[in-house]
């Protein structure tokens, strides 16, 4: 569960939580931490060695939801990603995507991979960066993620101040 649960989709929203993250402090080293609601303990975000990651929409939880009304809410969930990608490919130009898949059955090598994948965070990542409107360099990604068919969809920022590779966890 995250901080989002319940919210609707708010484009406007997440976009402005991913352009106001890239001026977020990024920790240089150190353990990597996940931070919560302080009465819920709802997921807000996690920070690691050059990375901060947090969720921008949740959707509600998939339990007994089959056939078109799950395919139903897995269209609902890509278009908010479509619409988010879209609107930050207008502000700072075409994306490239890292895909997440054959290259995480091992153990990623290298954060923010890891976290990524420990989070259940495996969809692929539109990246921009570095991005023209960030203080330094900093490198933005966002991803749907699902954890299983029944938990919540849930799209994702990553800022980091390091490239992200296209082969990920290298």
């Amino acid at each position: 569960m995250t901080a989002r649960t319940g919210e609707p989709f708010d484009m406007d929203q997440a976009v402005s939580a991913v352009e106001a993250a890239l001026s977020a402090s990024l920790p240089g080293s150190g353990p990597t931490a996940d931070e919560g609601e302080p009465d819920t303990g709802a997921w807000t975000s996690t920070r690691g060695e050059g990375f901060l990651l947090f969720p921008l929409w949740e959707s509600a939880a998939l339990t007994g939801v089959y056939g078109r009304e799950w395919n139903d809410a897995e269209a609902t969930a890509e278009a908010h990603l479509a619409t988010v990608v879209r609107e930050l490919d207008h502000r700072w130009g075409p994306h490239r995507t890292v895909t997440m898949g054959p290259a995480l059955l091992g153990h990623p090598a290298s954060e923010p991979f890891r976290t990524l994948v420990a989070k259940d965070c495996n969809g692929d990542l539109a990246v921009w960066g570095p991005v023209p409107a960030a203080p330094g360099a900093r490198w933005a990604a966002v991803s749907l993620n699902q954890s299983d068919g029944d938990a919540p969809m849930i799209l994702t920022a990553l800022i980091t101040d390091r490239p992200l590779p296209d082969v990920p966890g290298l």
